[in-house]
């Protein structure tokens, strides 16, 4: 019998995938559970990666990924944030950004090492932690009715032991985007405490209402501490072409780039082509997309403002919304299995966000204008009947 490693008791599979499976078995099921949307990435960036297949561009590339493609990058963060990551040693191109984020963790964490992640978080992140022999350290948000980030809890989350924080903004699951100012105060507390911030930014473009997004890198001091982590899925609906980057400090790209070379060797070439097109002309390719999801989430939100005893904020970023479920009496978990079984509406439970969250559940509009309001629809039904 084969004997399984200890950091196999650490990690397990998520609520998200456990609802997105149940409900493949149900034939008219609305699926409101992964970030995938439904939209294709525009023709000229699918041709791009076509034309590399046919040409024979199918091989490797260096594991760090295509030269072409990192000065792309590195000229995007100069223009955007008048940040210079140099591109020959300050970034690599990974299989998606969740690579990115494991690579970064291998590179960083020794056993024990703890890693602050603010609730509410992406579950991967915990299971990445421990996958890397750290200790995930969850810090509460303002409140359970108020899902911002607490900087006095992560301030008192601070340990010797503590080696990195990890953000999301803007935030999956809450749409929210960390303000300005506590982006500040969080450099401040990372320099003061020498800790590496990872920041996750792949929902960066996605903004609505004039929001602002500001990348903690662009602080003061800095750049030499933060990992940024990007990647192509979100922005431009590549999902499936697993195709990221990470910008860093020379030294920990470099032993990145190592891992790379012995996990994946490089991200597959044909995405990298489509991913210089895509970047190339990236305010072009994404805006049909903000347009987009901008009307699905009003649509959303005008939907659900039907139902009285379920509300909503409207999401800052993301294609993320988080209702409260607070005055049905159930249980996040209880009420999306009971939803699914009698609607045959997928949702993700809150509590897969942290506790704080176990009062929510979490929708992604995802999909066509028509299944969101037939879905809403039938979550009025289903909590109606309660």
């Amino acid at each position: 019998m084969i004997q399984l490693s200890e950091i196999t008791n650490s990690i397990s599979p998520s609520l998200t995938r456990r609802l997105f499976n149940l409900a493949q078995k149900y034939d008219n099921v609305i699926d409101f559970t992964l970030g995938d949307p439904d939209i294709h990435p525009h023709d000229k960036i699918k041709e791009a990666g076509c034309k590399a297949i046919l040409e024979g561009r199918t091989r490797y590339s260096p594991n760090a990924g295509l030269l072409e493609l990192r000065e792309i990058i590195s000229s995007k963060y100069k223009l955007q944030y008048n940040i210079k990551y140099n591109p020959t040693n300050e970034i690599m191109v990974t299989v998606g950004g969740m690579e990115g984020l494991y690579l970064t963790l291998l590179a960083i964490l020794n056993r024990g090492d703890e890693v602050i992640i603010p609730a509410p978080y992406w579950i991967n992140y915990v299971q990445m932690v421990c996958m890397c022999s750290g200790e995930p350290i969850i810090t509460a948000p303002v409140s359970t009715n108020d899902l911002s980030i607490s900087i006095e809890n992560i301030r008192k989350a601070i340990t010797p032991k503590t080696k990195a924080i990890i953000l999301n903004t803007p935030s999956n699951p809450s749409g929210r985007i960390i303000s300005d100012d506590s982006i500040q105060q969080i450099a401040q507390i990372a320099i003061e405490n020498d800790l590496i911030v990872i920041t996750d930014e792949v929902y960066k473009t996605l903004l609505y209402d004039n929001a602002h997004f500001k990348s903690i890198v662009t602080c003061d001091k800095m750049k030499e501490r933060t990992v940024v982590i990007n990647s192509l899925s979100k922005e431009f609906c590549m999902t499936g072409w697993r195709l990221g980057y990470v910008a860093a400090p020379s030294e920990l790209i470099s032993v990145m780039t190592m891992f790379q070379e012995n996990i994946a060797a490089c991200a597959p070439l044909p995405s990298q082509y489509a991913a210089i097109e895509a970047l190339r002309n990236s305010e072009k390719y994404s805006a049909g997309m903000i347009e987009e999801f901008t009307l699905r989430r009003n649509v959303l939100l005008e939907e659900v403002a039907k139902i009285k005893t379920i509300t909503v904020d409207a999401p800052q970023g993301t294609f993320y919304a988080m209702l409260n479920i607070k005055s049905t009496g159930l249980k996040s978990e209880e009420f999306a299995y009971a939803l699914l079984e009698k609607e045959q509406v997928a949702v993700v439970p809150g509590i897969t966000y942290g506790d704080c969250c176990e009062d929510f559940i979490r929708i992604a509009f995802t999909l066509d204008i028509y299944k969101i309001k037939e879905g809403i629809q039938r979550l009025k039904r289903f909590v109606e009947s309660l």
